[in-house]
């Protein structure tokens, strides 16, 4: 492979992590679209925001069977991360 093709093959995979990423990015807005209808659930229900066994489930939910190549220890972190957000994007619409 020429150092030519090289840089044509990169800027394709560049575009497609790029399109993955609004992909992602409005995944995570309907997420975060959801999480508010939780929300609104758990004050009628009076339940706090942080629910440590609803987490484990989730985890459990994306680390059993993933195919890879993403291992499920970094799939763990990444949900890890993203339920720390959410409990944060909770929090933070308790406290208006």
């Amino acid at each position: 492979m020429t150092p030519a093709e090289a840089e044509q093959v990169l800027a394709e995979c560049r575009r497609k992590i790029d399109a993955l990423d609004r992909q992602l990015r409005d995944l995570l807005n309907q997420r975060t679209q959801i999480v508010e209808d939780v929300l609104r659930m758990k004050d009628v229900l009076k339940m706090p925001v942080h629910e440590p066994n609803r987490e484990d489930h989730v985890i459990r939910n994306v680390t059993d069977g993933n195919p890879g190549p993403l291992p499920s220890d970094s799939m763990r972190r990444m949900f890890e991360c993203l339920m720390r957000e959410m409990r944060e994007f909770q929090n933070q619409r308790r406290a208006r």
